[in-house]
């Protein structure tokens, strides 16, 4: 909680002077706009002043399991602060040793009960492993073995104009439309193959199985993920592999005691109660 007229936040250290007068977090402590309704800072639900809803939650009993590729426990970090940044330096939580991690890469936020998921802008993105089937959005980049994806919609195309001697065109007429795209993307962000999707269609993804094949890939299972179409939707689903799905996050996603989650090279689970 912070004290009144204090000129710094006791928490994060930002400046709590007149021109931030508004709502004190009663986490962190920060002052925010009157008309916001989440602290910026740890993302607590702010209240009015004066107001009288609901009680705040108090942070939850929060600790990270750093797992291996097994699923082994090698080590264990109870995280009491109600914001903990990782990274590869200068953070909360740091992986020295992680080429892959940026050196201030994400954030965990525990306040009002929950406990959310924030990257700092990364270079490699913060990841979240899915446990069940997943509705693909636009832009959602996908992380299947040691591959990654990046999934694209693409709409309807436009009827075609008749040709002008009224000749027809020889070509496939199934699918009639392909309204999305599933991207294999290179380390520099750049596309290498492109399978394109339809109404109907169903693609397998696996090492050994499936219609799209990764046999250089020993991280992937043999079968391993499903797209699926569900009208003019997509859905990808784990077919019971070793490594599982993780989707790069967008936004905060909250997150479920026991959810994985990747930065760089390290493979965490949260657990809280």
């Amino acid at each position: 909680m912070v004290v009144p007229n204090l000129p710094f936040c006791g928490q994060c250290g930002t400046k709590v002077g007149p021109e931030r007068a508004g709502v004190a977090c009663t986490t962190c402590g920060l002052r925010s706009q009157p008309d916001l309704k989440f602290c910026p800072a740890c993302g607590t639900t702010l209240l009015a002043p004066g107001g009288t809803s609901a009680r705040v939650l108090a942070p939850v009993t929060l600790k990270l399991t750093l797992l291996d590729r097994a699923g082994t426990i090698l080590k264990e970090f109870p995280l009491n602060r109600p914001v903990t940044s990782l990274g590869r330096q200068g953070a909360d939580l740091t992986f020295a040793e992680d080429p892959y991690l940026s050196p201030l890469h994400a954030q965990l936020v525990n306040a009002g009960g929950q406990v959310r998921l924030r990257d700092l802008g990364s270079r490699n993105g913060t990841w979240l492993f899915i446990d069940e089937p997943h509705r693909l959005t636009d832009a959602d980049t996908i992380l299947i073995g040691g591959q990654i994806f990046r999934f694209r919609r693409l709409g309807y195309p436009g009827p075609r104009p008749p040709e002008q001697d009224a000749t027809r065109r020889m070509g496939s007429l199934i699918p009639g439309a392909d309204i999305a795209s599933l991207t294999q993307l290179r380390s520099d962000g750049s596309a290498r193959d492109i399978v394109h999707l339809s109404p109907g269609r169903t693609l397998t993804l696996g090492r050994e199985q499936g219609d799209w094949q990764f046999p250089y890939d020993p991280s992937m299972s043999s079968l391993h993920a499903t797209v699926r179409s569900e009208d003019a939707d997509f859905v990808i689903t784990d077919m019971g592999s070793r490594n599982g799905i993780a989707l790069s996050i967008k936004g905060e996603p909250l997150l479920a005691s026991g959810d994985r989650i990747l930065i760089g090279d390290q493979l965490l689970k949260v657990e809280f109660s």
